[in-house]
């Protein structure tokens, strides 16, 4: 049956087991592929979710202005979402992002305001604050903060894997808005309390696309650190290391913080006898062929990401 717009394709995203990366018989890896979602990431779930809260707490008009600080993937599901709903969408944004985030982003008509670079994510969330308090007439939706975030997750996301794997011994994906793990780790526990869920978290000035370290000084409202089980650091030397495995092993082009999950998970793996770990890869690798990561040494590759936003 054919779909009525391509905002009904949103989720459904397929599991895939990752045999190569397995450490042993019993213990298996699947990965649950987000960036088949319309604008290929993970964020078409929490742009929807948002929008369609908004509209449903009567917070939207025809040709209103919808504003929100991102670093690439949620404003590019929000400038196709807004699109095709008939909002005007602000997207404000670090200056040193992928240039395939803005060059989407104005494919989808969306309005980009940049911020100082070396501020990172934090700057764009601050001006977005600032702007949306200067215009009364402007929503801010603020994925940070926002319940319907991790309501997504919990809602589709997390239904979707139990559907797909209904033994889930842990699940693991990045740490960055925080809402797919809180979302996701809400249902997983109330189907099994002893599902382990597993944050992949960046060394402290390390830079992996997509993931924040906490003690870089924010901490997402909505993140509720009583829902993790524990977080694992993981260095952007192995998650370029991992995103490359993905595609020569697996065949999945994935970005950075696939790299990150799967490195993650694996190290989970290892410390099971027997179980099933699913982790979540947020996006493909379309927006990052600019970087080349897949083309150069690891070593090359990290110290030529260092100078870009990579959350």
């Amino acid at each position: 049956m054919p779909y009525s717009s391509i905002l009904d394709t949103i989720g459904h995203t397929p599991l895939v087991e990752l045999k190569s990366f397995s450490p042993r018989e019993g213990v298996r890896i699947f990965a649950k592929l987000e960036g088949q979602n319309p604008t290929g990431s993970v964020k078409d779930r929490i742009a929807l979710a948002m929008v369609e809260q908004a509209e449903r707490d009567g917070k939207t008009s025809p040709g209103c202005t919808i504003i929100e600080s991102t670093s690439g993937n949620t404003g590019i599901s929000l400038a196709l979402v807004c699109k095709l709903k008939g909002y005007h969408f602000l997207a404000v944004m670090p200056e040193n992002v992928s240039p395939e985030r803005s060059k989407l982003l104005e494919a989808f008509g969306a309005e980009i305001v940049t911020t100082d670079g070396s501020r990172g994510s934090n700057g764009a969330i601050e001006l977005a604050q600032r702007m949306a308090a200067d215009h009364p007439d402007y929503l801010l939706l603020y994925q940070y903060g926002n319940p319907a975030n991790p309501r997504a997750h919990y809602e589709t996301t997390a239904v979707e894997i139990l559907e797909q794997v209904p033994d889930v011994t842990a699940f693991v994906a990045g740490l960055g808005t925080g809402g797919t793990l809180m979302g996701v780790s809400r249902r997983l526990k109330e189907h099994n309390q002893a599902t382990q869920v597993i944050a992949a978290e960046p060394n402290l000035g390390d830079l992996v696309y997509g993931l924040r370290n906490l003690d870089e000084g924010f901490v997402p409202p909505i993140l509720d650190l009583a829902l993790l089980d524990r977080k694992m650091i993981v260095s952007s030397e192995d998650s370029i290391r991992f995103t490359q495995e993905l595609l020569w092993r697996e065949g999945i082009f994935a970005g950075v913080s696939s790299g990150a999950a799967v490195s993650t998970a694996v190290r989970v793996a290892q410390r099971l006898d027997k179980g099933n770990v699913v982790t979540l890869l947020a996006d493909g690798g379309w927006k990052y062929l600019s970087t080349e990561i897949w083309t150069k040494r690891i070593e090359v590759a990290s110290s030529d990401l260092k100078g870009q936003l990579l959350w």
